[in-house]
Order: C-alpha cells, then structure tokens, then sequence
C-alpha cells in the first residue's frame, strides 16, 4: 500500500485496526492530500513522517491520540481541513494551532479542553464550519468567534454556556447550520436569529430559554429543514394561517412548549422522518389527517404526555409505510385499541417501537398485536385497563425484546407461543391494579419453559395467580436471567435451590463500564442516521418500598419469591450467586436456621428474610456483608445475641422485633447480666497488633456504615427518575447526518 507513490486519497475509515499504532510508512505518499482515519481502531501519536505531509486534509475522528502530537500539528500550516472528534483529548489546548491560518473546518467536538486555551479560534477567520460539541467550553470563548463571519456551520451544542444568546450571531448571515441545544442559554431569542434566511437547521434545544413566541416568526425562515426547539421555558402560540407556502421538515421537535393544539401547518408536510410533540398541553382528540402525516416518510412520531382522549371518528388506518416509533404513553386516551381491516397486512409499517402505556384504554388485546411481533422491538402497553388474555405472539419469526403489559387486568395463561421469543430480554406481566379482583390474575403453573428463551433477563411475574411449585430444571434454564420478581403469587413447595445452580448471569459479578438495559432501535432516514436506545424500565419492592427505575443498570442482580407459600430451609447453596445484591425471600412459611453461607453474598445491598419460621441464632457471618443496607429478619423465632459491628451497627428495631428469644443492640433486652460482657467470637479475632477487639470493633463500624452510605448515595441518584436534556428521551446519541460536507 505504501509504495503507491502517487496515491493522493487514503480511507482508513471504519475499520478495527485493534489500537496498533498508525504506521508511519503513510510518510512515504509524498502527494496525499487527504488522510482519513476515523473510527479505524488507531491508537497513539501521529508519526513525525505523516506531519510532514502539509498539505493533508485530516480527518482523526474516534482516533485516540496522544495531547503532545497538537504542538507538532501546527506545522501543518496548509491544513484546510482536520477533525479531532472524540480523541480522548483534554487540558490545554496549545495557542500555536492559531498558525492554520488556512483551515475552513475544524471540529474538536468530544474533546474536554479548558475553555480559556481556545481564544486562538479568532484568527481562523477562514473557517467555514467549527464544531465545539461536547467540549466543556463555556465563557468567553463565545466571544472569540465574533468575527468567523464566514461560518456557514456552527456547533456549540452540550456545553456549559450560561448567558444569554449573543445578538451578534445574526451577523454570521452565511450560517446554514446554528446548533445551541444542551446548554444553560437563558432569556429570549434575540430577534437576529430570525434574519438568517439561509438556516437549513437550527437547534435550540434543552436550554432555561423564555418567553411566548408565535409559532410563525420560525416558519418564515423559509429554507428550514430542521427545528429543535424542545424542553425550553417558552411558549408557542400557533394560528390559522392561510395561503402561506411553509418550510418542509425533515426533524421537528416542539416537546414542552406548551402548545395547546396540533399546530395546522403539519397538515402541508410530507418529508417528516420525525415529529416530537411530547408533554405539552394539547387537549381532545387525534385529528384523522394525523395517520397520513408524510405518510411515505414519517420513522417517529411521539404525542406522549399531553391530554389526548380519543381518536376522530371514524377511524382512519394509518398511512405510514416506515414508521419505527409510536409513543402515545401518558394521555386520556381511553376506550378499545382501533382494530384495523383483515385486508390490511401491516399495520402502522415496519413499526419497531409501541408504547401506549398510561393512558386508559380498556378491552381486551387486539389478536392483530401478535401480527406486530415480526417487527416490534418493544410492545410497552403498562398502565392501562385491558382485559382477557394475552394474544398469541411470536408465531411467524420475531424481533420482540421487550414485552411490559404490566398494571393491567389481563387473566387466563402465558400464551406458549413466547417460547418462541428468541430474542425477548425483558417480560413484564405484573399484574396490580387499585381494586383489583380476584379474577382479574393471570392463573397458571410456574412457566418454566420460558428457561429456553436464552437472552431473557428480566422476568416480572408479581401479583399475580401462579401456583404449584417450581419444578426441576432442565439444563441451562435461563442462562442469562438477572432479575426474577414471583413475590405475590402461589407457588409452593422447597425454595428452586437446583435452578440456582444453573443461572450463570447471577454467578458472575460485572461492575465495569456503567451501562443500562436497552435495546437499540436505530434506523436511516433518507439523509440522517437516527441512533435511538430505548431504555427498559421497571417497578421493584426495595427495602419494603416500591422504587419506579426509569432505567436499569445492566449490573442489577436481584431475586424477589416473597409473600408465596414456600416451605422448607434456605438452601445454603444460595451462596453461588455470587452477584446478586437483592434477596426477597419474606412472608413465606420458611423455616429452620439462617445459613451462614449467605456471608459469602458479598454484593448484598438488601436482605429480607421477615415473615417466616425461621430459628436459631443470626449468623455471624453476615457481619460481613459491608454493603448491606437493609436488613429485616423481623416476625420468626429466632433467638441468641443479635450480631455486632460494621452494617449491623446502623440497623434499627423494626429489623429484629418479633422475635422473642433474640438479644442485643438495638433491641433494650439485654443478652448478659448487668456488668458482664460476651467473650470475643472467633469471627471478630483478627491480628490487629496492639489493637483491642473493641477498637477494631468500632474501625469495623465506621467502615461498613461508610460503604452503605456512599452506595445508597449512588444508587439513590441511579434508581431516581431523571429528566434528560435531550430532545428526545429514547436518544442515548446524536444523530449523525449523511451528508458529505455536514460535521460528524
């Protein structure tokens, strides 16, 4: 490859070179002028031989580059173009780069570099296109791009900026493209944002912006393709307008802005890919012209969290031929799910995406629903009132990974046809409703034969009426399973100890890389990638409390069988699963001693053995479980001295009482007469020196209350529900254009 002397292109791009170093026999093509390495897998500095090359065109995107080789890049005086998106960059930024005096595009974006080593921005007054997203800038770097009057591309989104939106930006009167979204911008939008008539995209995003603006003053910039005024404090006023010729979208985003109808200018769009409406004020009924809005392009369409009841009778079906997402959740809709013609094959397209949960919609589930599952990712319908049994899924192939049909009334069997869900990771059939009837319960034994089903990770199966016991397993029964709720049902008999043995994903202990369950629905538009994760979510009984997880970290480890009919001892093999941090095993009929093997559960956060039979005395051994948080062994007969030190230190009454034969702090009865005091237990005895055992104690103490303490912290701001800046909640990443001069 190197020997081609006269090579003047070079495309390395999207390949895994496996973090080997960038070879610096590319010295050797005398003549390149474009070098493009982005997303190859390179690593390390760039050769002195290739910073010979002058007159590069450089592109370095996702190329993890050593800081020292930016100095050497500012002998590349002829530069024009270099992208250094994502180099793991950061610290100062050296003012010699001031010496590409010839650059038209320069893009720093996923860099973290103090702001105040960028003013040498000022004198690359060539620059066509700047991106600084994702950079940390904040402050008076703003200012230093006053007078880049020949900016057609600007990009300042997911920064710190807190001031206002400069008047002097209506200057740059070449700017096709102006993205500000993901900052702390405050105050109105300076009148001189709406006399750049060449904007094809403008982004306003996430940001403290205020004020009422008609809806019209945005649609005069007439060569609009892109609007992304979402999650703002600013209102939109929309009117009647006639005779008008509009922009025609590709993306439009007006989440929050307190819109109190569908604006009447959709009705001329065909080219949305997608609609953002969610969580406004819009009232009354889905207008029929919404199911044939662009109807050959439409992918996302989101109404979610408004005051929707209903739908405009008749029923129209929907026109869309490439729909992928449909979020309806949180309205008033209410009333049976429309029920397309027999003749219609597909329904809503290739849709990926259906979430109708919150809303009030009744009878029972459409059988067309199982249809649906040769291209449905995630079927979310939680929170509704639908009735009868579940429809029969998954019978034709399948793309389902998510099914939540939680908080329903739903009764009858699991349908066996799931079994064929090979790609499900998440079932969610919790049934809880406020006067929920006896009847209304999904009635059926343990299916254990969704154990074939190898990527299931969650199953959810509480409040319902499964009875009978859990069986033996077969060989490798869900290998991947990490969360099982069965609390509130019937099942009886031995707790499954055999099944433990075999659930692997519970075996093996993963705190690397934060990461959440999700499933990726991205897709392409006709000119933009869409990269959408939808997060799944769930309802679980923690420390006696039921926490909503918006989302779920892909380390989660829990088991919850409370509040069954479970007999028998806690088998000591329990111990394996390694990984687990919650265990619900309370309000049974269990009974017998406290295995000491549940010490070894080293990443228990919450154990919960309350409302059961079990005797003996507390195990020591469970001392050490320093990240235990909650602890509730109350209502059993147990007896002897209630365990000291570390975790045990901070647990209160409510965790020991009704047990009559137990003794000991926190409890005021006393295990040994006034002026005596226990021998130290041959747990307690480490070689501490010179140290007494009652120093140690307290050490023990304040280490263990200091770990649950920060790992409550932690995961009390994880589980909490949080509000995302970005204009859309599902999107975990900027979209990515197609176009060839548009910035990565």
């Amino acid at each position: 490859l190197f020997q081609l002397h006269h090579l003047r292109r070079l495309n390395l791009s999207d390949n895994n070179f496996n973090r080997s170093e960038i070879p610096s026999a590319i010295g050797n093509l005398t003549r390149l002028s474009r070098l493009d390495l982005s997303w190859s897998g390179f690593t390390g500095q760039i050769p002195y031989e290739v910073l010979q090359l002058s007159n590069l065109h450089l592109d370095l995107h996702k190329v993890n580059v050593s800081s020292t080789i930016l100095q050497s890049l500012a002998n590349l005086s002829a530069l024009t173009y270099l992208s250094l998106v994502a180099c793991e960059l950061h610290g100062k930024f050296p003012t010699s780069l001031a010496n590409l005096t010839q650059l038209t595009y320069l893009s720093l974006a996923g860099n973290e570099f103090s702001p105040d080593t960028l003013s040498w921005l000022a004198k690359l007054t060539k620059l066509t296109a700047l991106n600084l997203d994702s950079t940390n800038s904040y402050g008076d770097i703003l200012y230093s791009l006053k007078n880049l009057t020949k900016l057609t591309y600007l990009d300042l989104s997911l920064n710190q900026f807190f001031e206002r939106i400069p008047s002097w930006f209506g200057n740059l009167t070449g700017l096709s493209i102006l993205e500000l979204g993901g900052n702390e911008f405050w105050g109105s939008v300076p009148q001189s944002i709406f006399t750049l008539k060449n904007l094809v995209e403008l982004d306003l995003y996430g940001n403290h912006l205020s004020g009422t603006y008609k809806l019209e003053t945005f649609l005069n910039l007439k060569k609009l393709k892109v609007l992304q005024l979402s999650s703002n404090h600013f209102s939109l006023l929309t009117t009647t307008v006639i005779n008008v010729t509009f922009p025609n979208f590709t993306l439009l985003t007006l989440a929050s802005c307190n819109l109190s109808k569908f604006p009447d200018f959709l009705l001329s769009q065909d080219e949305v890919e997608l609609l953002d409406l969610r969580d406004n004020k819009i009232h009354g009924f889905i207008p029929k012209w919404i199911w044939g809005l662009s109807a050959q392009t439409l992918h996302v369409l989101d109404l979610s969290e408004n005051f929707l009841r209903g739908f405009d009778q008749p029923i129209v079906v929907p026109q869309w031929i490439n729909l992928r997402l449909l979020d309806l959740r949180s309205n008033m809709l209410q009333g049976p799910l429309p029920i397309p013609p027999a003749s219609i094959y597909q329904y809503f397209g290739y849709v990926t995406v259906l979430d109708l949960s919150n809303n009030s919609f009744s009878g029972m589930l459409p059988p067309c629903l199982g249809n649906l599952s040769t291209s449905l990712s995630v079927l979310k319908l939680q929170n509704n009132n639908f009735s009868g049994p579940i429809p029969r899924a998954c019978e034709k192939g399948n793309t389902l990974r998510m099914i939540d049909l939680s908080q329903n009334q739903l009764n009858g069997r699991i349908p066996r046809s799931l079994v064929n869900c090979n790609l499900l990771e998440l079932l969610n059939l919790l049934c809880q409703k406020p006067n929920n009837l006896g009847n209304n319960q999904i009635e059926d034994m343990f299916p254990s034969w969704l154990g074939r089903l190898q990527e299931l990770k969650i199953l959810i199966l509480r409040h319902n009426g499964f009875h009978g016991a859990i069986g033996e397993p077969k060989s490798n029964e869900f290998p991947k399973l990490q969360i099982l709720d069965l609390s509130f049902n019937k099942l009886t008999g031995c707790l499954p100890s055999r099944h433990f043995q075999i659930w692997k994903a519970m075996k093996v202990v993963d705190l690397g890389k934060l990461r959440y369950f999700e499933v990726d629905v991205s897709f392409g538009g006709r000119e933009t990638y869409w990269p959408i994760d939808f997060s799944y979510s769930m309802t679980m009984t923690k420390a006696g409390v039921e926490l909503k997880y918006e989302k779920i970290q892909d380390f989660l480890v829990a088991i919850d069988l409370s509040s069954n009919k479970f007999d028998g001892c806690i088998p000591k093999d329990i111990q394996i699963l390694q990984a687990l941090q919650f265990l619900n095993l309370s309000n049974n009929f269990l009974s017998g001693p406290i295995p000491p093997s549940l010490g070894n559960l080293s990443n228990l956060q919450t154990l919960d053995l309350s409302q059961n039979k079990l005797s003996g005395e507390i195990p020591q051994e469970l001392v050490q479980l320093t990240f235990l948080e909650f602890f509730n062994v109350s209502h059993n007969q147990l007896i002897g001295p209630i365990p000291q030190g570390k975790q045990f230190g901070t647990f209160g009454n409510s965790s020991f009482e009704g047990n009559l034969g137990l003794c000991g702090n926190p409890l005021s009865k006393k295990c040994y007469p006034e002026g005596l005091s226990p021998q130290p237990s041959s747990l307690s005895k480490k070689d501490d020196g010179e140290d007494s055992w009652l120093q140690f104690g307290w050490k023990a103490i304040m280490l263990g209350y200091g770990s649950g303490l920060v790992n409550r912290l932690i995961l009390g701001y994880l589980f909490n529900p949080m509000k995302h800046k970005l204009f859309v909640k599902y999107f975990g990443r900027k979209i990515q254009s197609r176009r060839r001069g548009r910035m990565n």
